[in-house]
């Protein structure tokens, strides 16, 4: 065997070794922070009130579990919620909450490459309210008297993840009213950007 042929073998295993070492198989579990935005809305049952979106956010933290191309996620999350009600001849007032949310998550990767992958996945979140000093507004006072601080959501959306950021887009709507008294299904719209740590 003349030397070309020598050099080409040890090239060809080299090349085929570097494939092997630095291939990056995708880890089974996956933990992470993230944050983002959202606009939220009350959607009420009153005729003289009128609901709108308003802009919140929120921050926390991330884990996956990876089954080949499916993967479930849960999170833990701090948000600070925002909607707008403007009753029948009088000025939109803003109502503020905070929340703590717990998404659980079950996704699919319609596009998977060894850096980047395309997911659809659908869930429930569970709400815990923090605070239920809404609104100045009488009629909203009147109506969360029995607020009901716990509260579960359908979320579903799509995501992308370029190496170890991960962006969502999500939709989120309430299965039940804020409270007996106020009906009213709380939904939101999201995007929120995560970074795996390990």
């Amino acid at each position: 065997m003349n030397r070309k042929a020598i050099l080409s073998c040890v090239v060809l295993f080299a090349m085929m070794l570097s494939k092997m070492v630095f291939a990056q198989e995708q880890p089974l579990i996956q933990i992470g922070i993230k944050g983002g935005s959202s606009i939220n809305k009350l959607n009420t049952e009153l005729a003289d009130l009128d609901d709108k979106y308003a802009m919140g956010l929120h921050v926390g933290g991330m884990a996956r579990v990876n089954l080949g191309r499916a993967y479930i996620q849960g999170e833990a999350l701090f948000s600070k919620r925002k909607a707008a009600l403007k009753p029948q001849g009088q000025t939109e007032t803003k109502l503020k909450w905070n929340a703590i949310d717990i998404p659980v998550m079950v996704g699919y990767k319609i596009y998977q490459q060894q850096d980047m992958n395309f997911r659809l996945f659908a869930g429930a979140v569970y709400n815990y309210t923090l605070n239920d000093n809404l609104s100045p507004l009488k009629a909203i006072k009147e109506g969360v008297k029995h607020f009901d601080k716990s509260n579960v959501q359908f979320t579903g959306g799509l995501g992308v993840d370029i190496q170890k950021f991960s962006i969502d887009v999500r939709y989120e709507r309430g299965f039940s009213d804020l409270s007996k008294s106020f009906k009213s299904k709380p939904q939101a719209f999201s995007i929120g950007v995560g970074y795996f740590i390990f």
